[in-house]
């Protein structure tokens, strides 16, 4: 993409992916678009910390002297498209990712259909030889009081399959995929850049009488 594109791989929605997340969104503030790589989320959280960050948008910018580039506000935020990665092994809250995701408007989905296993687990009841016996006690379902994503998973807005011998190359289809869609609506929807207004004179708002 010669430059213009971020990556940021999640590998869960637990402690890890949320750091890396945060990690990527400000290493790649700055670049016009960002892909986030689902594949092989192995879950954690439910994700809606990691879309809200994904959700912000730049509201203002601040201008100090000596500085050559404006500060945004919020200091992490990315106003460009985005496009997500998954496959079969994104899981659990790796299911919610991509789901959240789309759902927001946030960008499309490439790869292949997630895992499907969002009936969550908790409290476990303890055996008497140290086992444990673990019960779904939780499932997800949406606005339309539908149950969702559970034994179904996510399907890709754009499906890219990553056969071996392409990834035995070097090759990664999924992530090529997304660069050509990425620089299309680059090309078709410019990220916009703001330069920083011609500092007003403050000094034409006083007015001095002369006796």
């Amino acid at each position: 993409s010669g430059g213009r594109i971020g990556y940021i791989h999640v590998p869960n929605t637990a402690i890890e992916g949320n750091r890396e997340l945060f990690k990527g969104m400000l290493a790649f503030n700055h670049k016009e678009a960002l892909i986030i790589d689902d594949r092989y989320n192995g879950g954690g959280f439910i994700p809606d910390r990691m879309i809200d960050l994904l959700n912000r948008r730049t509201l203002v910018y601040w201008h100090r002297n000596g500085l050559p580039q404006p500060m945004k506000s919020p200091g992490i935020a990315h106003d460009g498209p985005k496009a997500m990665l998954i496959n079969g092994y994104s899981s659990s809250g790796g299911d919610a990712f991509p789901y959240f995701f789309r759902k927001t408007g946030e960008g499309k989905l490439i790869g292949t259909r997630t895992w499907g296993g969002l009936v969550g687990i908790s409290g476990n009841a303890r055996l008497v030889d140290g086992g444990y016996i673990s019960v779904p006690r939780f499932g997800i379902y949406d606005e339309k009081g539908e149950w969702i994503i559970e034994g179904i998973g996510v399907y890709p807005d754009i499906e890219v399959v990553d056969r071996p011998e392409e990834l035995a190359k070097g090759n990664d289809p999924s992530i090529e995929k997304a660069v050509e869609l990425l620089l299309e609506e680059l090309k078709q929807n410019p990220v916009r850049e703001i330069e920083t207004p011609t500092p007003p004179d403050r000094s034409k708002w006083i007015e001095v009488e002369i006796e």
